[in-house]
């Protein structure tokens, strides 16, 4: 037995008017984004959305995700409640340098897409050799543990 929430109805409405504000444009996707190694992760949540419809590009250095959710409706269908709204999402992302746009992969998993975006070989931390003037040859550079500072 369904009960009547005045609240439910005051949340819906609320959120109709700052839709209607916005002006009804695409959405914002929540996301997370880490460094793990030598290359970024994007977790984006995109419940109920049709893997068909993500479009994922780069121009330059922007990243821009454009995802669709559609809603189906068969004929004759007679709706109780529909709180699930069809939606347009996006999200951009300026990568900067150091990204090896060329290498970005991305995969569609339990509603979350995950894009992975690889650091460049020109980015990634290395070792520096030194040489020397008194015919030693070349002499290389240790990694050490930065020591904290003793005041």
């Amino acid at each position: 037995m369904a009960t009547y929430d005045p609240f439910r109805d005051l949340d819906r409405l609320a959120s109709t008017l700052l839709d209607a504000r916005r002006g009804g444009g695409p959405r914002r996707m929540p996301m997370d984004l880490y460094r793990d190694g030598d290359h970024y992760v994007l977790a984006a949540d995109l419940p109920g959305v049709d893997p068909g419809s993500v479009d994922i590009d780069v121009d330059g250095q922007l990243l821009t995700i454009r995802a669709e959710r559609t809603l189906g409706s068969g004929e004759g269908v007679k709706w109780i409640t529909r709180e699930r709204e069809t939606a347009s999402f996006v999200r951009q992302l300026n990568l900067g340098q150091g990204i090896d746009t060329d290498g970005i992969s991305a995969a569609y998993r339990n509603g979350v897409l995950s894009v992975t975006i690889p650091v460049s070989e020109k980015a990634k931390p290395r070792r520096i050799s030194i040489s020397t003037d008194d015919g030693d040859g070349v002499i290389e550079a240790h990694e050490s543990t930065p020591q904290p500072i003793e005041q």
